[in-house]
């Protein structure tokens, strides 16, 4: 097929006519895939596509999948990234399990992706990547789109680099500098495809390269000439609709938002409900470094970021900057969470509020940076020496990370407590439309410091107690140092019940350690809710996290399929709700799906004494929700073959 590149015309406004003869098809969702080597620019072009098609109002989740090494070889399988985005013009849960559309740039992309495409999906793919060399790298011994490897699905073969540099070549670039662009001219192309609107992209660009105006307007005459080439070849003869998700959406103001971004947005709120100001010490890692990044440009809330030279320092600061009054907060991940234990310990001892944030990712160790997993938890609930129990809480969606990152501020301020907030990858990078909350929509966070002595002895002496505790929330008083008369010990030896001494009494410790348990345990949480419309559910599917999305997709599917199964999703897991025994007592099974080899299953049996069954996955990747609606409709069925027997 020969391609002509049209002139790099600007494309029409979004509803204008199109050229006479282009079939337009209107669909319920699309499940586009974009894939390239790390370097091609796949994550920007997918973010840019998904921030058209989130302000044209459909619903949309997103899922980048990153290389875990900084830089792999070029045109390599390890090097290969993607962004997927499913959009519909209805509810949607997951980022999609199969890709109705994958853009292919180079074979390691097209080799690395493939077998995930269902029968019939289309393919777009860079011709001009498919050298013997490149192909040889990935082990094709001949060009799949010649030998009939891709006949099952409808394949677009277009040389996406010739084009972009032919496209370009007014502009005095080197074609390597042109090259870069061709990303650009894909998204063009599948914004044409798709009737993205285009002004946004444009000014983003002219932005991005505010310095450098001579590359806004190369990569912008690419992007053009891709829309422009849809818009003229023969071998796209059809284009797709779908409907803005009106229905989805509850009145008010909306945007895309990342979960890290949501979730440093809600530490800004949380800062200022609380009138406290905002310190996050933190060491760079993945996948929490953008909640750095993010929060460092908000010096005008009164937040402070201090990038630490390790992960010990970053939490010692934040600790800190707890005694001194301030919201405190260090981010990290899993190997970084090992380091910081010490700290969280005396923490726990010293009872002050402290927000501990983990982007779980892949382990052990270094395991898979750039990878999800939900492997954390125990982690989370033991991981320090002695008896220090933590409250820990869990996001569900991109989205509620601004809720819980409110929750998890109330729970620190209110009780005097370090706090696990335990978020991961998918949930992180991960994005969907969310409504932005009415600042009278926000809980008052506000704390009272102690200003005076609380406490008298036999001969009248007024003294300071430190550890003199509010008997509803058994938190001590929160003294800023410096206040006349309030002067107290800290350190991390144990402290006398009631005037923080120094004391090795064994009863003293005893009483110390059971108070602390007990203040955790009676931490105020809501109840769990439980999904079951019918009432007649006798499995119930249980999870955490997020692990919300595609396991209420699953349970959508179950139910469409005639199966009867009740959901249920905690934020909470320690303490964890108080009606959660009654709740799993009620149901015959009780099936626990997780990214990790089941550590919720193995809490919730020890506690509730429940034959909670695991399934789990440990790929780096999020559940696909047609396989765990497999999985889910054999529960289903298992249970009632279970009833049958006892009825006999």
């Amino acid at each position: 097929m020969t391609s002509q590149v049209s002139s790099p015309a600007e494309p029409p406004v979004l509803g204008e006519q199109r050229k006479p003869g282009k079939e337009i098809r209107r669909l319920d969702r699309v499940i586009v895939r974009f894939a390239g080597d790390s370097g091609d620019g796949m994550q920007l072009t997918g973010d840019r596509f998904t921030s058209e098609t989130a302000s044209f109002g459909n619903d949309l989740s997103t899922l980048p999948n990153f290389p875990a090494e900084i830089r792999a070889p070029a045109g390599t399988l390890p090097g290969v990234s993607s962004f997927q985005v499913h959009f519909a013009d209805h509810d949607i849960l997951t980022p999609g399990d199969r890709p109705d559309v994958l853009v292919a740039m180079n074979p390691a992309a097209l080799k690395a992706n493939v077998g995930d495409l269902p029968r019939g999906a289309e393919i777009i793919v860079n011709t001009d990547e498919f050298t013997k060399r490149a192909m040889a790298k990935v082990g094709y011994a001949t060009s799949p789109l010649e030998d009939g490897a891709l006949e099952a699905y409808n394949v677009h073969p277009v040389p996406l680099t010739s084009m972009t540099v032919e496209a370009l070549k007014d502009f005095g670039l080197s074609r390597k500098e042109a090259e870069r662009s061709k990303n650009m001219f894909a998204l063009g192309l599948l914004s044409w495809m798709y009737h993205r609107p285009t002004a946004g992209t444009e000014t983003f660009l002219r932005s991005k390269f505010a310095k450098k105006p001579e590359l806004a307007e190369a990569n912008i005459t690419a992007f053009r000439a891709g829309w422009n080439f849809g818009e003229t070849t023969e071998d796209f003869a059809v284009t797709y609709e779908v409907a803005p998700a009106q229905a989805a959406f509850p009145p008010g103001t909306y945007r895309n938002i990342s979960g890290n971004l949501a979730l440093a947005y809600g530490l800004v709120a949380a800062s200022a409900q609380a009138d406290l100001p905002l310190f996050l010490g933190s060491y760079p890692i993945t996948p929490a470094s953008d909640i750095l990044h993010e929060l460092s440009k908000h010096k005008n809330f009164g937040v402070r970021t201090f990038q630490a030279e390790d992960e010990i320092a970053g939490i010692g600061a934040a600790l800190g900057a707890a005694f001194g009054g301030s919201l405190a907060v260090t981010t990290t991940s899993g190997p970084g969470v090992a380091l910081k234990s010490e700290t969280i310990g005396l923490a726990v001892s010293l009872e002050l509020p402290l927000l501990v944030i983990d982007i779980q990712r892949g382990g052990p160790s270094t395991g898979l940076p750039t990878k999800t997993e939900q492997a954390d938890l125990l982690q989370a609930m033991y991981g320090r020496n002695g008896e220090a129990p933590v409250p820990i809480i869990a996001p569900a969606t991109p989205g509620d990370c601004f809720n819980a990152a409110l929750e998890a501020a109330r729970i620190a301020l209110t009780y005097r407590t370090p706090v696990f907030l335990l978020s991961d990858g998918y949930l992180a990078n991960g994005s969907e439309p969310w409504r932005i909350p009415d600042t009278g929509e926000l809980p008052d966070l506000r704390v009272q410091f102690a200003t005076t002595r609380n406490h008298t002895d036999a001969d009248g002496q007024e003294h300071f107690w430190p550890y003199l505790r509010d008997p509803q929330t058994l938190a001590r008083p929160w003294a800023l140092p410096g206040t006349p008369g309030l002067e107290h010990r800290i350190g991390g030896i144990e402290k006398q019940d009631g005037t923080g001494n120094i004391s090795y009494d064994p009863g003293n410790h005893d009483l110390m350690v059971r108070t602390r348990q007990a203040k955790v345990d009676g931490i105020e949480v809501p109840d769990v809710t439980v999904d079951d419309p019918t009432g007649a559910a006798r499995t119930l599917v249980i999870g955490w996290g997020s692990t919300y999305g595609p396991i209420t997709a699953a349970v959508r599917r179950t139910r469409q399929a005639g199966g009867e199964i009740a959901q249920a999703h905690l934020r909470h897991l320690n303490p964890f709700p108080a009606n959660l025994g009654e709740v799993l007592a009620a149901y015959r099974n009780v099936i626990v799906p997780e990214m990790n080899l089941g550590q919720l299953a193995q809490l919730l049996r020890a506690r509730y004494l429940v034959d909670a069954a695991s399934h789990t996955q440990v790929t780096g990747l999020p559940f696909k929700a047609e396989q765990l609606a497999a999985r889910l409709q054999e529960a289903v069925a298992q249970g009632l073959t279970k009833e049958a027997a006892d009825v006999r």
